[in-house]
């Protein structure tokens, strides 16, 4: 239960975090590539390809990455444990 809750909160926090940079990766496009602001192009542009892409991804990341990150410690935690048990013997 530990690794789903780490996982669903991985997911949250790694789409906010991705839609940051998915923000920055836009507005950085725009002045690199000179896109348009003709009637909100660019703006558009970034807010609804730019964003919601890097939220897709650093949710997948963020979910994965904390997943795994709760699953490692839970095994670490069970061979600390057997580890100090044996240790007092």
């Amino acid at each position: 239960m530990k690794i789903a809750l780490f996982a669903l909160l991985g997911l949250v926090f790694g789409a906010i975090g991705g839609a940051a940079l998915g923000i920055g990766a836009g507005l950085a496009w725009i002045e690199i590539f000179k896109t348009t602001d003709f009637e909100g192009y660019s703006g558009m542009l970034v807010f609804f390809s730019f964003m919601p892409a890097g939220a897709m991804i650093g949710s997948l990341g963020g979910a994965a990455w904390f997943g795994v990150m709760a699953a490692r410690d839970d095994e670490i935690a069970v061979e600390t444990e057997s580890a100090a048990g044996q240790e007092r013997r």
